[in-house]
């Protein structure tokens, strides 16, 4: 690769090869003048016969630009790539004073064309000549000139750019400089040891487990704690896995080992509840998962399923469950508690409600309390849902012949 003066050392030497090379290709040009000012300026004092380089737009390359340098990283290491640039410049021509101006300024751009034509490469040599100091000719991938064609719309802008006349020219593209990138690279270490006890890649012949649906008790929308789930799939097997549940909620997944399903080829999975489970409160949050399978076979490494989606439902009582018409103050309780920044409201009848509170004891063992002010009640019968993270609670009995809405989740205002 090539320092920062790689742009300099590419313009320079394309000067000076142009205005060695040129003289040969037509005799007449013995008192040629190449310059490398903006086509502005270019033609100030000068009244001999002149070709101007002027560098007009540097672009991003492509193909190396996030490409690591061949010989500089190997597999494993990584290093920031190298600043490939373009450079795309364009050649102008003037004859001498005003006298056959045209065709001696055709002759110029003639020549140099032909000259770029015949030396597509930038010579190594040259390039260390053009500048002192500069590395270019090192780089891995040598300089190459190709024409760089433009329309008409393109000329016109270009030059309306410059602010000047327009005089006939041509384009080129000199691709590609790579510069230096100066930031530190990574190589790795030599492996010591291939695994443990050096024994390499392992293979299984088993595949991982793969869930299809998950099931849940009468149908119910979403799980909650003390629910068995029936998870449905292929290679499911209830020896050393575990099922976990995912939440953005929780720092942690949860993870519970499932037992052999009624049906075969089925897991069940029990959410212990807070009777069971005195932690459960505060290591579950309400709110959506996702479900997988952790399969670890003894000295093999472990494997993941996919995983299905899954809504965890908030458990609520309700404080008072009756009421005068006007303005209700609610108290409920949550289990498992609520974690900072879910979206919590209540929904009373058909009216969604925000929290007045939301409080987290400090005794994790204990519920969320929270408190709601509903306005504007009228006589009636109000079914009361709690949706966390859009999570509702469900405030159905399901123990009868036919499901009912629970009592305990209703407030009664007469």
């Amino acid at each position: 690769m090539s320092n920062v003066l790689a742009i300099a050392a590419a313009t320079r030497t394309l000067r000076n090869v142009l205005l060695s090379r040129m003289p040969l290709l037509d005799t007449d040009l013995s008192d040629l003048e190449v310059t490398l000012q903006p086509p502005d300026l270019a033609r100030k004092g000068i009244s001999k016969a002149q070709l101007n380089l002027f560098l007009y737009q540097v672009v991003y390359n492509a193909g190396w630009r996030n490409m690591d340098m061949p010989g500089r990283v190997r597999p494993g290491e990584t290093a920031q790539p190298a600043l490939a640039l373009n450079l795309h410049y364009l050649i102008t021509a003037w004859g001498r004073g005003d006298s056959d101006n045209d065709a001696v300024s055709h002759r110029v751009l003639a020549a140099a064309m032909s000259t770029l034509h015949d030396r597509p490469l930038l010579d190594g040599d040259d390039i260390r000549n053009a500048l002192p100091n500069n590395d270019l000719a090192d780089q891995i991938e040598r300089v190459r000139l190709t024409p760089l064609p433009q329309s008409v719309d393109e000329l016109s802008k270009l030059w309306t750019a410059f602010q000047t006349n327009y005089r006939v020219s041509s384009a080129y593209e000199a691709t590609v400089v790579l510069i230096d990138n100066q930031s530190p690279s990574r190589a790795s270490l030599p492996v010591l040891r291939r695994g443990a006890q050096d024994r390499g890649v392992i293979s299984t012949a088993s595949m991982a487990p793969s869930l299809s649906g998950v099931a849940l008790p009468h149908s119910q929308a979403a799980a909650r704690l003390g629910d068995d789930l029936i998870l449905s799939g292929s290679q499911l097997n209830a020896a050393n896995v575990l099922a976990r549940f995912n939440s953005l909620r929780l720092d942690a997944p949860v993870d519970v080992a499932p037992t052999e399903g009624a049906a075969p080829g089925t897991l069940q999975v029990h959410l212990a509840d807070s009777v069971e489970d005195p932690q459960a409160p505060s290591r579950w949050a309400p709110g959506i998962y996702t479900v997988s399978l952790l399969a670890q076979p003894s000295g093999l490494p472990a494997l993941l399923s996919n995983e299905l989606p899954l809504a965890l439902a908030p458990v609520i009582t309700i404080s008072p469950l009756t009421g005068s018409p006007g303005t209700q103050h609610l108290s409920l309780t949550c289990l498992p508690r609520i974690r900072d920044g879910q979206r919590v409201f209540l929904l009373f009848g058909d009216q969604l409600v925000t929290p007045k509170s939301i409080t987290n004891p400090v005794d994790p063992h204990q519920p969320t309390a929270l408190t709601f002010d509903v306005p504007g009640v009228s006589t009636g019968t109000y079914t009361v849902r709690l949706r966390v993270d859009g999570a509702d609670s469900i405030p159905v009995d399901f123990t009868g012949p036919v499901p009912v809405f629970a009592s305990n989740q209703q407030v009664v205002v007469s």
